[in-house]
């Protein structure tokens, strides 16, 4: 693929962009596809297959001020399409391995959490089948495996990377504001479509902050 012509048209920090974006792409895409998959598949079992007694997780008082939402439900799946953002812009199979490493990491913690403490969220009362789309969520997703809320924890690791790597490439405020907006929306989505309750959201920025900083320290030490 040839390089973007020199022009002032085009900042440096597109040709980064490309860069990262097209260096090997096959085996980032190949290792996003596999760790999905590998993760939905663990925590399906996880959540059929409690060991324990589920706790249900109480509401707060912002709970009950967040309405539900169900045109969030877009927000909240465009969390796959927004995970995908973090590999797809490592420079080298080094990065690829230590990033494999971290998310398998956040995996293990979290899925760890839901065998020894099982949780879901209450019962709220919703008549789902006003809303379709929402009714096929919650059938497929059920009410379980809830605190810490991986949805939550993998949009703010990726947030915390991406905020590496944008300002790496200097790319300037408004991609590193649209990232952080995307990730708020998510972690707001959570709540909106009662898949998650405020503690949940709590447990899982904390989860995702501490993940993402142990992994740039790694990075850090590896440059």
């Amino acid at each position: 693929m040839s390089p973007l012509p020199a022009s002032k048209n085009y900042p440096p920090w597109h040709h980064e962009l490309r860069h990262r974006l097209t260096i090997i792409w096959f085996a980032k895409m190949l290792a996003t596809t596999l760790g999905i998959t590998t993760f939905l598949f663990a925590y399906f079992w996880v959540l059929h297959h409690p060991f324990f007694a589920i706790t249900l997780m109480p509401l707060t008082a912002l709970d009950h001020m967040i309405s539900l939402r169900p045109e969030a439900l877009p927000l909240y799946l465009s969390l796959w399409v927004y995970i995908s953002f973090g590999p797809a812009l490592l420079k080298n199979a080094r990065e690829l391995i230590a990033y494999g490493m971290a998310t398998l990491g956040l995996s293990v913690i979290g899925l760890g959490i839901f065998l020894l403490w099982p949780t879901a969220v209450p019962t709220f009362e919703v008549d789902w089948s006003l809303h379709p789309s929402m009714s096929f969520l919650k059938n497929l997703d059920l009410a379980g495996n809830a605190c810490p809320s991986m949805h939550v924890a993998f949009a703010v690791f990726t947030a915390i990377w991406l905020e590496h790597v944008l300002r790496e490439m200097g790319t300037g405020r408004v991609l590193r504001i649209f990232n952080w907006l995307w990730c708020i929306g998510i972690l707001y989505s959570t709540v909106a479509t009662r898949q998650h309750v405020i503690l949940d959201v709590l447990a899982g920025t904390f989860l995702g902050m501490v993940v993402a900083m142990a992994h740039l320290r790694a990075i850090d030490r590896m440059s």
